[in-house]
């Protein structure tokens, strides 16, 4: 998601912080790929920064001679199949069979039968289901098993009961590469219960702007550690090379994504554009995969973002010269959602360039891809695609599939382990998980040694994440964006106050849970449990690095003020300024996003029984902290002198460390309105909300990719990239609203000067029926709103249109703009279907578009 404020470029001279308290200098010579020159290989013309590797698989001559019988017998059409990946909710068994489609995948939050609590006997039939299919020879052709590819990123994410790992921002916290193995192998084992044999796992970003809404998914923003995590997940994922249980029986295919530089763009921009040299491409962010390939990993997947302007999805010199031919990759690569289309001269449905650069199987999650295949099909034999390059990459993804054994594996209900429901969330698999919250748990703060806690006193548990399981475990959690979830949806997981209270409870003291922080008898110490909502991709973006938490705050000051000891722990998928808060508590934790085993975390932060510590705390800063709000990239070897608490650092119960007071300066400054504000891009912007108004006068904030109300339907729909615009129907059954709120109030009064305006994409698929209003809301009594019935009953059908509202016009309409709770809301109780996207505040210079919406 595109920001324009406080623009910074990420400098080359970055270094990875090392291992342990390792010295810049010797993490940077110990990393393979560290340059010592930047010539090129004269032969193969890839830079001498890449090092020669082999993958951990050795070629098999006889593996090698079945794929070229195979090959012999496939027609161009088969082919391509092999090439395209598909969704569950866009293709049927019989399309599989009909296209000879190689690849099955389930997106974030897609399920059997669209049955968020399918059972596993559902998704192993659904799998067997799109395996029979596949091997399905009626119509003449070659029987090549289908492998399902899914999102288990912290654990089987989309199943209801699977145990949940800490995101890797947590376990980076551990440093401990062998738990990485146990993790990847208790991954493994509950995905193969459900049918599945493929996981988009591990990701192997090096994130250098703790903006970028994916931040979570990164181990450290040191590529020493991420290289000692790769090569250890993807040996508990797929098994050891040389065993004979490799890629099969409790094993998977794993995935190192996203190559490359996913965590290197230009201000944390998701899908953004890495800008940096190749020398600090491969000491940065190359590290993760090269262990990985030695580890033996068999496919990686394509990243959304850019290298120096261009697209990884068309990139031939990073996919085939330097993956393929340097590293010695010989699996396949995979694309991501679509990502083909954004390559230049692509779309959705016509990609040849990304095949011909090295992409060997397009993802193609939506209906569109019958198109995707029936082009390809031409292209391939016109020989706008070459021969030699489509052979070779169904090769490859023919290649994976025979190592893995599917050729004899039968159906996935016949494989061993399949449908086995004791193994999601099997006890030794929480027991893992457990150790790994215990593990990256960082202490920040404890003065006055007020941890580790005696279990029987009376003890308030407090915040908004207490008992929130959907909020402790993040995004990729059942959904996509971790939204929309209740404790219910997580059997057998444990809230952080469900473990406190079982062992304060056992003890004999009290745990009282209440959210507000409200008592009848005062605790003997209260532990505050707060922090970030759920996100994912794209929505997960945000402008600078402040927590933007006043009613956390505001708990923290009431409870010290009653002088009740106060224990702060905060769920988060980053490094935020927190330093009020901090300052607000006696103790305070990072405990990141811990899954499922919320209980984890009283296992530290309490002592046992005897009164003895069997736990303290391990873990260890893999970010580093922000000393203010601001923008800025805080890394070893740059700005470093910006980190209120340093890469490496964490307290043990061993430190008596006192933090003084910090700064609470957040370094954030008014906008001069120069740049625009944006209120809805991709997601709705801190600090608004999308709100419904239902015909009923029930209001609700949407959360979720569809919400259906009375009368009117929100729903996330696909502009440019997934889920970037919001689908509005109105049903006409009465008046119904739906608008961008917030709790907090925005000045907007610097863009009058500057002839501002309201700027927002809309589509309208069906005209309105009544009168259609557009407001902006200042509280009660306080606002101003403007017909637009006759701009939307003008526009062309199904084509976007930029509008632009005079800020002038609503504030002589009665809309104080220095206090602005709603930029934008939209009322009628007619029938209208629209489709916003991009809604932001801008100058006209800024915006480049007049003002549709005069006053008057």
């Amino acid at each position: 998601m595109k920001k324009r404020i406080l623009l910074g470029i990420i400098s080359g001279l970055i270094a990875g912080g090392g291992l342990a308290g390792c010295s810049e200098q010797n993490s940077t010579q110990k990393m393979a790929g560290a340059p010592s020159s930047s010539s090129s290989d004269s032969s193969t013309g890839v830079s001498a920064h890449w090092p020669q590797l082999t993958s951990g698989i050795a070629r098999d001559p006889a593996v090698e001679a079945r794929i070229d019988t195979l090959l012999a017998k496939m027609s161009i059409e088969e082919k391509v199949g092999q090439m395209i990946q598909v969704e569950i909710r866009s293709a049927t068994p019989e399309d599989v069979k009909q296209y000879h489609i190689g690849s099955i995948l389930n997106g974030g939050g897609s399920f059997p039968n669209n049955n968020k609590h399918a059972s596993v006997a559902e998704w192993v039939a659904l799998a067997d289901a799109y395996y029979h299919a596949s091997v399905d020879t009626s119509d003449g052709g070659v029987a090549i098993p289908m492998i399902w590819g899914t999102d288990a990123v912290h654990g089987h994410n989309n199943v209801i009961g699977a145990t949940l790992f800490p995101h890797n921002i947590a376990l980076g916290a551990a440093h401990n590469p062998e738990l990485m193995r146990k993790i990847g192998a208790a991954t493994a084992a509950e995905v193969r219960a459900t049918g599945i044999d493929w996981v988009f796992a591990p990701t192997l970003a090096v994130v250098r702007d703790d903006r970028w809404g994916r931040t979570y998914e990164s181990y450290s923003e040191d590529p020493e550690l991420v290289r000692a995590y790769g090569g250890e997940m993807v040996g508990g994922m797929q098994g050891n090379p040389d065993a004979e249980d490799l890629l099969q029986a409790k094993h998977v295919i794993a995935t190192a994504k996203h190559y490359l530089a996913d965590g290197g763009t230009l201000n944390g921009i998701d899908r953004g554009d890495a800008v940096i040299s190749e020398e600090e491409l491969v000491r940065l962010h190359a590290q993760g995969y090269f262990s990985a390939i030695e580890a033996g990993v068999q496919t990686v997947m394509a990243s959304f973002s850019s290298w120096n302007g261009e697209k990884m999805h068309g990139h031939k010199y990073l996919m085939t010269d330097v993956l393929k031919d340097r590293l010695g990759f010989d699996g396949f690569i995979v694309g991501d959602w679509a990502g083909h289309q954004f390559v230049n001269g692509c779309s959705n449905v016509s990609c040849p360039q990304s095949i011909n650069a090295g992409l060997d199987m397009f993802m193609a999650p939506d209906p569109s891809w019958k198109e995707l295949y029936k082009n390809t099909v031409a292209q391939a034999k016109s020989g706008e695609i070459p021969a030699e390059r489509l052979d070779d990459a169904v090769r490859r993804i023919l290649r994976v599939k025979i190592r893995a054994g599917l050729f004899e594996a039968g159906a996935p209900s016949e494989r061993a382990f399949a449908a086995d429901e004791s193994l999601i969330g099997a006890p030794e698999h929480r027991a893992v998980a457990r150790q790994a919250v215990r593990e990256s748990l960082v202490l920040l703060k404890n003065n006055g040694n007020l941890l580790p806690l005696v279990r029987n006193q009376r003890v308030l548990v407090a915040g908004d994440g207490a008992d929130n399981i959907g909020k402790q475990a993040g995004g990729w959690s059942i959904t996509w964006q971790g939204t929309g979830n209740q404790n219910s949806d997580f059997p057998g997981a444990t809230s952080v106050y469900g473990g406190i209270a079982e062992v304060v409870e056992a003890a004999g003291g009290t745990a009282e849970l209440s959210v507000d922080g409200s008592f009848e008898q005062k605790p003997d110490v209260a532990i505050v449990v707060f922090g970030e909502d759920p996100y994912a991709e794209m929505q997960g973006d945000v402008s600078n690095l402040d927590y933007k938490g006043d009613a956390d705050l505001a708990l923290l000051q009431k409870l010290r003020a009653q002088d009740i000891p106060v224990v702060a722990l905060f769920i988060t998928g980053r490094p935020l300024w927190v330093n009020p808060e901090i300052n607000a508590s006696d103790a305070f934790v990072a405990i990141w996003q811990p899954g499922s085993e919320g209980a984890g975390v009283a296992d530290v932060i309490f002592r046992n029984a005897e009164g003895e510590v069997n736990h303290d705390f391990k873990g260890k800063l893999t970010f580093s902290w922000p000393n203010d709000a601001q923008p800025t990239v805080r890394n070893p070897g740059e700005n470093e002198a910006l980190a209120q608490f340093n890469f490496g650092y964490g307290l043990t119960y061993g430190d008596t460390v006192e933090i003084a007071a910090l700064s609470e300066q957040s370094g954030l400054k008014v906008s001069d309105s120069a740049e625009a504000l944006a209120v809805f891009n991709g997601r709705a912007l801190d600090p608004w909300s999308f709100q419904v108004m239902d015909t009923a006068n029930n209001l609700s904030t949407i959360s979720s990719s569809v919400a259906k109300l009375s009368g009117i339907s929100v729903q996330s729909v696909d502009r440019k990239v997934q889920e970037d615009s919001r689908r509005l129907r109105w049903s006409g059954e009465g008046s119904a609203m739906v608008g961008l709120f917030a709790n907090s109030r925005t000045d907007l009064t610097s863009y009058l000067g500057k002839q501002g305006a309201l700027v927002f994409d809309v589509k309208v698929d069906a005209a309105p029926s009544a009168a259609v209003s557009l407001g902006m809301n200042c509280g009660t009594d306080c606002g101003a709103e403007q017909s637009i019935t006759e701009l939307l009953k003008g526009a062309t059908p199904g084509e976007w249109k930029t509008v632009a509202v005079d800020l002038q016009c609503l504030a002589e309409a009665g809309a104080k703009l220095d206090m602005v709770l709603s930029p934008f809301y939209v009322r009628t109780a007619g029938a209208l279907d629209m489709t916003v996207h991009n809604i932001h505040i801008a100058s006209k210079a800024e915006s480049g578009v007049d003002a549709d919406i005069h006053c008057g």
